[in-house]
């Protein structure tokens, strides 16, 4: 109870203590300072949220950034791997292509130029050889001896003939020549079949070609179709003659390709040199307003240039000359009183660079072949170089080989069967280009005179298969195994192979007749040498000809 009582008591006590009217002073703003802390406490709240906001921006875009270079990793693996896997592709298929490219150059350098078996080659080519049976070794050497070998003598008292006239003739046309204005006139050179020992058909015809070179103080800048110039595929063969002063600069000033002003003065180049009249160009045998040299302005001043010096020197012969073809500068006749008559051609040419390669103004060819782009374009020969090769060749053969033997009686019959059948598109030029191929590629031993009938087959049958496959690529050009011996110039070995036969791909007609004459002569070949044939015994029918061929 007394324990009660004190806790009311005490509770009384501290209520009366704690009541806010015994305090009025210390305890009247309370309720002011609590409005005011509480409006802290919001501000507070509001600037650690608006903190808590930027934080967790600063995170997004630092988590953004990360995932965004984590990508951009990924993507850059996954190209790196996509380029590498692509420049192993890039890099397998360069490989195939360069393999493809080294091969295509050896088969038509000289791998599809081989000779198999001669079984073998009979089944492959067709049905030409079928049936066709060449003479044996006897009738072949009776045909050589009785049709062929006996023109060797007339050809050599022939060649000796020409060429002493002609010598004669080129120096009277230096003498008519002015010097500071004409060309010069070199010694001329003889080329061709009656060079090389193989012409068979008559009338025999002497070819020469006379280099010539501009006066002084101009001179020859050639380009041909394989220096880097872009040359049409009709125009492979060809290059042009542009005709420069020697002190001028081969890429020429900048003065000859811009209108300088009226107040302007190329300080290289003099008014005068600057601007060449149109008669001064002509008169170096150019095209009208061009420096390129123009065959036909050369063959009209050669033709006139012979005409005086035959005027010079006509009274200490006793013969006519005469032009035997107006369209050609150089094809003159001797005619003698007697009625009889020798021809030849002699040829203006002009020389390449340090080679003897020349650019022929006019190159005998068949009427069935591709005309001349133009009278600026000029064709090159490379004659020089295919009797050098020829007698190269000649000194690893054995004694009395049977090359020369084979291109003549090849030559002969081709020639036999276009008398009946007329002209084709075949020319001797490509009978000639068949054996050189076949001296590169067949062994020395093999032009044995005893195996003359066996190579007579080659020929044919690679003349077939070039046929067939409308493809005779020129010996020289793009041909990497000319023997460095004969100093060929590298540009045309580079080059990529000449087709002979190109003229004839897109002409039809003429191939067509190409081929049967090819055919018609393989046919009527043992009639053709039996007709030409001595009786021979019956005990030599077996016997090999021992007599030089």
């Amino acid at each position: 109870m007394p324990v009660g009582l004190f806790r009311v008591c005490l509770l009384v006590i501290t209520a009366i203590v704690n009541h806010p009217l015994f305090f009025p002073k210390e305890n009247g703003t309370i309720p002011e300072n609590t409005e005011e802390i509480i409006q802290k406490m919001k501000e507070r709240e509001e600037s650690l949220r608006l903190e808590q906001l930027r934080l967790e921006q600063e995170i997004a875009d630092q988590e953004a950034t990360q995932k965004a270079l984590e990508k951009a990793a990924v993507e850059a693996e996954e190209s790196k791997e996509g380029t590498v896997r692509w420049d192993m592709w890039t890099a397998l298929s360069m490989v195939i292509f360069l393999l493809i490219e080294l091969w295509r150059q050896d088969f038509q350098e000289g791998n599809w130029q081989d000779i198999g078996g001669e079984e073998d080659d009979m089944a492959v080519l067709g049905k030409a050889f079928k049936g066709v049976a060449l003479p044996d070794k006897a009738v072949l050497a009776s045909f050589y001896e009785k049709r062929i070998l006996g023109t060797t003598g007339d050809m050599a008292r022939m060649r000796e003939m020409v060429e002493g006239f002609a010598d004669d003739l080129l120096e009277a046309l230096r003498s008519v020549c002015n010097r500071d204005a004409d060309m010069e006139v070199e010694d001329c050179m003889g080329v061709g079949s009656m060079y090389e020992n193989w012409r068979v058909r008559k009338p025999f015809v002497c070819d020469l070609i006379v280099p010539f070179a501009p006066p002084e103080p101009y001179c020859f800048r050639c380009q041909t179709w394989c220096s880097g110039d872009s040359f049409p595929p009709d125009e492979q063969g060809y290059g042009t003659i542009k005709v420069c002063r020697a002190d001028e600069d081969e890429s020429g000033c900048i003065c000859d390709k811009t209108k300088l002003g009226e107040d302007m003065l190329c300080l290289l180049h003099s008014q005068v040199n600057s601007t060449r009249p149109s008669s001064e160009m002509e008169d170096l045998l150019c095209f009208k307003n061009t420096q390129y040299l123009d065959a036909d302005q050369v063959m009209k001043w050669f033709q006139i240039a012979v005409t005086k010096a035959w005027n010079r020197i006509s009274h200490k012969y006793e013969f006519d000359l005469s032009f035997s073809l107006l369209d050609s500068p150089g094809a003159l006749k001797i005619k003698f009183k007697s009625g009889k008559s020798i021809a030849f051609n002699l040829t203006p040419v002009v020389q390449y660079e340090n080679s003897d390669v020349y650019f022929i103004s006019h190159f005998p060819r068949s009427s069935l072949a591709a005309d001349v782009p133009s009278s600026t374009h000029w064709f090159l020969t490379f004659a020089v170089y295919e009797r050098r090769f020829i007698q190269l060749v000649s000194k690893t053969l054995p004694a009395n080989a049977c090359h020369v033997s084979c291109l003549q009686i090849l030559s002969f019959l081709h020639g036999k069967q276009c008398s009946l059948t007329g002209p084709s598109g075949l020319t001797n030029y490509h009978l000639k280009t068949v054996l050189l191929h076949l001296l590169q590629a067949r062994p020395s031993q093999d032009w044995a005179p005893e195996k003359l009938e066996a190579r007579l087959q080659d020929m044919l049958k690679f003349l077939e298969k070039c046929l067939h496959e409308k493809k005779l690529y020129h010996f020289f050009i793009g041909n990497g195994k000319v023997p460095a011996e004969l100093g060929f110039p590298i540009i045309f070995q580079r080059a990529e192979p000449l087709n002979l036969f190109r003229p004839f791909v897109l002409r039809r007609d003429i191939y067509r007749k190409m081929v049967d004459t090819f055919h018609e002569m393989l046919r009527n070949m043992s009639a053709l040498i039996n007709e030409y044939t001595v009786h021979i015994p019956l005990a030599h029918t077996n016997g090999i000809r021992k007599e030089p061929l």
